[in-house]
């Protein structure tokens, strides 16, 4: 798989990684200046001339990555006889100059419901660096049209017609958050039971009144949950200083509170 493949693929599910690039090639080497590879947790994709460069830029993007790194690092390594390496001797005779360039993952969103609100919200989401899953278990909701808006953004979108949407709450990654404003009360508290049920989410939030929160939490109490867990819920949705009654306004509430949560949790 080539550099590029592999930046993608990481885009696309979210997970960070380093994409790393010969700036400058002085002498000979293995590679030109422009030469790249991307390094994930557990993945290379690319080439920068393989031998002991490559491995230690891969040991190096992988400390990086574990340490949550977001600033750029630039490397040099002197390919002859003499220069100190761990992982074998390249004698090319050239000095390589190398841009370690952190890629952050991306915050996942999945929201169960493309009514109003959950449109307004999609497209408004579409348009941040995000993977975004869009659920709903009535048929011809997920448009053509509404896909096509929602792929004018750089969010990676996923559209899902579900009879039973509770399955994509097993298929979400861990740390995803979970938005619930189906058309149907009860659709809402079964989706927040799975959610419960499979835990780990970065959030888990349900569209409502105060009035049909405390209905849902006795009901949640009945299935099992403790106190902690139904505590853990937000309900209702959105930032509490943005209110308003319109869809759009629901939206924009909910949208500027998730980016507050999301630049908390940045490096």
């Amino acid at each position: 798989m080539d550099w590029l493949n592999g930046l993608t693929h990481a885009r696309t599910t979210g997970t960070a990684g380093i994409l790393v690039t010969i700036i400058e090639v002085r002498g000979h080497s293995p590679r030109d200046a422009g030469a790249k590879m991307f390094v994930s947790t557990d993945t290379t994709s690319g080439s920068i001339g393989g031998g002991n460069m490559e491995a230690t830029v891969i040991h190096s993007a992988r400390t990086m990555l574990a340490d949550g790194q977001t600033s750029m690092v630039e490397s040099e390594f002197g390919l002859n006889e003499h220069a100190r390496v761990e992982y074998g001797t390249q004698c090319c005779g050239g000095t390589v100059r190398v841009l370690l360039e952190p890629i952050g993952s991306r915050p996942t969103v999945a929201i169960f419901g493309a009514g109003h609100v959950g449109r307004e919200l999609a497209r408004i989401l579409s348009r941040t660096e995000v993977i975004l899953h869009l659920a709903d278990s009535r048929r011809g909701i997920l448009d053509d049209a509404l896909a096509a808006t929602l792929g004018e953004g750089p969010a990676v979108v996923h559209l899902h017609t579900l009879p039973a949407p509770e399955t994509l709450i097993a298929t979400i990654p861990d740390d995803a958050h979970v938005l619930i404003l189906t058309h149907d009360h009860a659709e809402d508290l079964m989706l927040c039971d799975a959610a419960l049920r499979r835990g780990g989410f970065g959030g888990i939030g349900v569209i409502g009144s105060s009035a049909k929160w405390a209905r849902f939490r006795k009901k949640l109490a009945a299935e099992g949950h403790g106190e902690p867990a139904i505590d853990s819920i937000q309900c209702p949705i959105g930032a509490p200083d943005l209110t308003g009654k319109h869809p759009a306004a629901i939206a924009i509430s909910v949208a500027a509170d998730l980016m507050r949560v999301f630049q908390k949790a940045a490096p």
